[in-house]
């Protein structure tokens, strides 16, 4: 068996595997972001409101509604949507630990909208991806790093 961090338990998920429930989530998110989009533009345009300054609050509403999904499914359950359906989840899923990983990956996406804020988030999730791949054998990601957790395989 592949070693795993203390007081953790189960094989270490694959980096496809991650990732395939990371793009079934954003997926998702993404939708929620076009809509949101779509829903503020129709009701602010009639006050005025800059089309930049609704793009900068459908996406601090998209991912702050991503960020707190993550953080309460890994508190809950240990796995969101997407890793239920990849049959992957985080060991172990404390509190602490799943708002660590929520803030370092999805938290980020808050500040997509705006534009250098964009560039270095999209810099920090880059590292975050980029851990998983050349941590071996346990191929945790900055988040799981920072949050004493890893992504195991599930046995159900």
């Amino acid at each position: 068996m592949t070693e795993t961090p203390p007081g953790t338990r189960g094989v270490p998920a694959e980096w496809w595997e991650r990732f395939a429930a990371r793009l079934i989530e954003a997926l998702v998110f993404g939708v929620l972001y076009y809509i949101l989009s779509i829903l503020l533009w129709l009701f602010f345009r009639t006050v005025g409101l800059p089309d930049g300054l609704i793009v900068v609050g459908a996406w601090f509403l998209a991912g702050a509604a991503y960020t707190g999904y993550e953080w309460l499914a890994l508190s809950r359950r240990g796995r969101t949507f997407g890793k239920s359906i990849m049959k992957i989840r985080v060991s172990p899923h404390t509190r602490t630990a799943a708002l660590k990983r929520a803030l370092l990956y999805p938290g980020p996406a808050i500040v997509m909208g705006i534009p250098l804020a964009n560039l270095l988030a999209g810099m920090l999730v880059f590292a975050v991806g980029l851990f998983i791949l050349i941590d071996k054998p346990r191929q945790r990601g900055l988040d799981d790093r920072w949050a004493g957790t890893v992504v195991v395989k599930d046995g159900r």
